[in-house]
Order: structure tokens, then sequence, then C-alpha cells
């Protein structure tokens, strides 16, 4: 056995014992969601944006070094389960009663981490599997998705590369595509995205939301020539908000939702989510918005289908514990990880989003 390995079976250990115990004292916390009143649909799919979830190891083939225990961060393993063990109770806590049927993930670095939240934590009883494949993004982050086995099962998945036109050697995260069976035998096909940031400027980066948006407009149209009734679930943090033109103009998401809804077209429950109910995932200056979106097709709005939902049924998941005072800004912003270099020991810079579906009875 390697010195990785090695070192890696002693801290599942440690590992088991930090994380059910950070679980255990939660419990009293996951209930307080102010949006979610005890009421769970009978298929819940979240997402969420783990602000760097990575392992400690140096991979030379990626800009990893600022989190490894000699890196800017100090990243050392006892941070690591601590972050650990922060996302499986935040995942824990959004369930309610039972845990999320589906859950898609950003800012992973690995499989590996993946395979921490799923088998090193109490979130092991669930059978949680993972669709993962690695992207080429320069720092190494990905997307990634969980489903309880007994509930979804995979049919086929594609990682959908992004190779910009104006600039063929920039590389981002791939779009992880996921098409699977309700254990009711609903099909869905579900985007995970984390697309490019606004790191250099909104305007300047622009163009390149715009250009990944529409290839997830691609898809969408291809799956529904195909049935224009598929139920396609599109989530992630698309680093624009709701009202911006990669979400209006590139992938055309419809924001009305007081008329008969149109099967094949694609509606921002984000949208509602914000500008009816003020609702954010992610504050920068005291500015909140909602950049973790989740999208759907006509299909899954129509109470005729089989499995459904409403404008209503979308949530972030606001508990106290993920949030902290503005010390600058009033209000409350997410309770994050680090502040610049310092540890500040919080779960994520995001909040995480939800949607509920329903099987429909009749």
């Amino acid at each position: 056995m390697n010195k990785k390995k090695t070192f890696c079976l002693l801290a599942t250990i440690i590992a088991l014992f930090v994380v059910l115990m950070s679980c255990e004292s939660g419990k009293q916390t996951a209930n307080k969601n102010t949006n979610n009143e005890f009421i769970r649909g009978d298929y819940r799919i979240m997402f969420y944006n783990c602000e760097n979830l990575f392992d400690i190891f140096n991979d030379s083939l990626k800009r990893d070094d600022e989190f490894t225990p000699e890196g800017a961060k100090h990243w050392t393993w006892g941070k690591y389960l601590k972050k650990v063990s922060n996302i499986s109770k935040v995942i824990t806590a959004v369930g309610g009663w039972e845990p999320p049927e589906i859950v898609g993930v950003c800012e992973i670095e690995n499989r590996y981490v993946l395979e921490s939240i799923t088998q090193f934590s109490p979130l092991k009883k669930h059978n949680y599997q993972i669709v993962h494949r690695e992207s080429p993004d320069r720092r190494g982050i990905d997307v990634g998705l969980l489903y309880i086995q007994e509930k979804f099962n995979p049919i086929d998945y594609e990682a959908i590369r992004v190779n910009f036109p104006a600039e063929l050697g920039k590389k981002t995260r791939d779009i992880l595509y996921v098409k699977g069976e309700t254990n009711r035998n609903d099909t869905l096909h579900i985007f995970v995205n984390h697309w490019p940031s606004r790191w250099g400027g909104q305007m300047e980066t622009d163009d390149k939301r715009m250009y990944v948006a529409s290839i997830v407009r691609h898809k969408a149209d291809s799956i529904f020539e195909i049935n224009a009734k598929s139920n396609i679930i599109i989530m992630g943090d698309l680093n624009d908000f709701p009202e911006d033109r990669s979400l209006m103009e590139s992938l055309k998401c419809k924001t009305e939702f007081d008329s008969s809804f149109v099967d094949n077209e694609l509606y921002n429950l984000a949208y509602y989510l914000q500008e009816e109910k003020g609702k954010y995932s992610h504050r920068y200056q005291g500015e909140g918005g909602i950049l973790d979106q989740i999208i759907i097709s006509g299909a899954l709005l129509n109470s005729s289908n089989s499995i459904n939902t409403t404008k209503d049924n979308m949530y972030v998941y606001d508990a106290d514990f993920l949030l902290e005072e503005d010390e600058t800004f009033v209000g409350l912003k997410p309770f994050r990880t680090y502040i610049g270099y310092k540890f500040h020991d919080g779960y994520s810079d995001h909040l995480p989003v939800y949607i509920d579906l329903f099987y429909n009875k009749k």
C-alpha cells in the first residue's frame, strides 16, 4: 500500500468521527429553512457550489498548489475533513426527512472528494452513487452528480466539452449531461453547469457565458426534437443572474408563469424566486442575487405530467447555520470557508438551491 493510500485509510477513521459529530450537532437546524414549511415533494433535486472543495494532494497537472498543506491557504487534512463534514451536513439538512434524491455540485476537484462525501460521512447509509468526469479546467475544478441508486438510474451521460471559437486554448468546466429514470420510470434529462466566472469584469466575460448557454440550448433542442414533452432540468452556478443576456437571449428562458406552459420551452424558476420573493444564493459587496439557478422544461410545469412541479417549488436553502452577519454591508451573507487566506471554518460562499417534484397521483 503506497503512502497516500495508507494516509487516507488512517484518516478515514478520524473522518467518520468528525463528520458524525458534526451532523449530530446539526440535527436541530436541519429543518429551519424559512422557505419550506416542513413540506417535501416526492422527489427533491438540489444544487450546491461547494466553494473550492479540493483534496490536499498536489496535482502537477492542475493549479491546485494553493490548496495543499504547503500552499498559501495551508489546506491541511484537518481542514479538509471539516469541509467534507460541512458539505455532508448541508446535503442532509436540505433533504429534510429524507436525503435529496439527486445532488448536483460544482467547485469540486475530483472524484476522490465526492467519494469522501458519500463514503466517509453519514451519507454512506443512503447509498449515493457518483457521475463525474475530469474537466480541462486549469484550476482542476469540476462539476458532478450524486444520486441515490434506489431512486434514480442513469441510462447515459456525457461530459460536454466547451471550446471557445475565439480563444481555442481557453479551457473551462465541462457541462455534465445525465439522462436517467426515476424509480417511477419517469425519464429526466439533467444538466449540471458551472459557467465561466466574471473574473476580469462582467461585460468582458459576457461572451463566454453567452456561448456556453448556446451549447446547453442546442443540446436541449436536440432532446426536444426526439420528444417535445421531455423532462429537462438545467441547474448550476451560471455566474449570471436570471435577467442577464446569457439566460434571456442565448438559453432563451421564459420568465412568465401566469399562462399555460409550452412543453418544449425552458422556464427559469430562479427568475421568479429572485424577482418575486427577493431571494439570493450569493452576495457580493452587499448585493445579492441568484447565481445558482434551476431551469426546467414546460412539461414539468404541466399538472397533467406524470411528474411535475410549480413555480413555488424552487427554494434557496437559507438556514441560520449557513449565514452570518455581513460586517461591512447590512444584512446576512453566506458563511464561507475562507476569507482571503484566512480559514473561516464555514460552508460555502454560495447557498444551496433545490426543487421539489411531485408525482401525479391520478
